[in-house]
């Protein structure tokens, strides 16, 4: 859904028409378990007071040691919600992203970061997109969400209206907060994958937090480059699923005369 500015790294030459590949699951070296090994292991050790708990419980049922065997991993998010996760070579084009989340398929990188990117990396691979991603794709009403979320992205390709699904996205999927009875947590499968900005979401005085607002989403510019300056937060995720479940075709003209937000003025 968001674009890098380069080409996408990813080896798309044996890709069916659906973008999806085999995972070759054998493929993967005794290295690269390792470090998927480490990244869990990092990003695990900063969760209990900064991830929701339904994340947490689900990361571990879906623990594995070292890179995640996706037929594996759908016997149980199958049984869960109807989901499936499906291998793809990196990237995809935003109707291929659409039709699969509207048939309850996500899409999954298969290769992973090197060493030197165990901090930051530019765009996802399969350690953001298992790890920070499939966990809440066991959670029914947030499944359902996302499904909902690629139909309506479907809907606004012919509508001149994809920077807008893209925002919601990004202050959602990637960088949600959410309240809950133990305090703000997150949900963002960006925050939950990166070392860094999971603990500064919610303990750094810096960046905006507000209650969640669809069209003020959909106003607010974000950032790919640095932590964010505005976040969004919901009080659970059937309003999530109340707020978006509109027919959005009689906002985009609205929005388009209305300013664009920059987040760091939100």
């Amino acid at each position: 859904m968001i674009k890098p500015e380069h080409e996408p790294r990813g080896d798309y030459s044996r890709m069916r028409a659906d973008y999806t590949v085999a995972q070759n699951y054998s493929g993967y070296s005794s290295a690269e378990h390792d470090l998927y090994r480490r990244l869990v292991e990092r990003q695990s050790a900063k969760l209990a007071g900064y991830a929701c708990e339904e994340f947490i419980e689900n990361v571990a049922l879906l623990s594995s040691d070292g890179i995640p065997n996706f037929d594996s991993a759908n016997h149980l998010i199958g049984a869960a919600t109807g989901w499936q996760i499906v291998a793809v070579p990196g990237l995809v084009p935003d109707d291929v992203f659409f039709a699969h989340l509207a048939a309850r398929r996500f899409p999954v990188t298969v290769w992973l970061r090197t060493p030197e990117e165990f901090d930051y990396i530019v765009e996802p691979d399969i350690f953001h997109d298992f790890f920070g991603h499939v966990p809440l794709l066991l959670n029914p009403v947030f499944a359902d969400y996302l499904q909902e979320y690629g139909k309506g992205g479907m809907k606004a390709l012919g509508l001149d209206a994809l920077g807008y699904l893209a925002r919601l996205y990004w202050y959602t999927v990637e960088f949600g907060l959410i309240n809950t009875p133990d305090g703000m947590r997150t949900y963002g499968a960006g925050i939950l994958s990166s070392g860094g900005e999971i603990t500064y979401c919610l303990d750094s005085p810096s960046p905006h937090r507000l209650g969640f607002d669809l069209m003020r989403v959909m106003q607010t510019e974000y950032r790919i480059d640095r932590f964010q300056d505005t976040y969004f937060v919901i009080d659970n995720y059937e309003q999530l699923f109340r707020e978006t479940a509109q027919d959005f075709t009689p906002l985009y003209p609205r929005l388009r005369k209305l300013p664009t937000l920059d987040p760091s003025n939100a």
